[in-house]
């Protein structure tokens, strides 16, 4: 049987900053000291709005993103951490453009560079779904592309 307790019957016994530095973990024990907990602190960032294709606007959605990213990528990572990883990076390299709004498109540049950088099977997969692929060779011709980066 779990039991729930807000944050106000709790004490903080020790905090940790991630890596990152866009979290905080703290440790916590209920207020009777019977219990011990988890929480994690985000950094709440100002609204970012995603220009997409046919010019519509919605609000950036870190979640909507990394379901993308998972679909397309697969099981070509060892761990969901390595997945993590690259949406938070994305997702610090929007907010360090210092504009209100991106474009789609921009999100998913970024998103195949870091994918380009870790897992190139990772990295077909994204762009064969990104670049809606329509025949082999627009898909050939992504990887003659990616090869003369190389």
């Amino acid at each position: 049987m779990s039991t729930h307790y807000k944050i106000g019957d709790s004490r903080v016994i020790e905090s940790r900053e991630s890596a990152d530095g866009m979290t905080i973990r703290r440790r916590r024990e209920s207020l009777d000291g019977k219990h011990r907990f988890t929480t994690y602190e985000r950094i709440e960032r100002p609204n970012l709005t995603v220009i997409k294709k046919d010019n519509s606007r919605e609000l950036f959605d870190r979640d909507k993103l990394a379901s993308a990213v998972k679909r397309s990528v697969g099981k070509f990572f060892s761990s969901e951490v390595e997945v993590e990883e690259i949406i938070n990076e994305v997702e610090n390299a929007l907010y360090e453009l210092g504009e209100s709004e991106v474009h789609s498109r921009q999100i998913g540049d970024m998103v195949l560079d870091k994918l380009a950088e870790r897992n190139e099977v990772a990295y077909v997969r994204f762009a064969s779904v990104y670049h809606e692929f329509k025949t082999l060779d627009e898909f050939e011709e992504i990887l003659k592309q990616r090869r003369r980066k190389k």
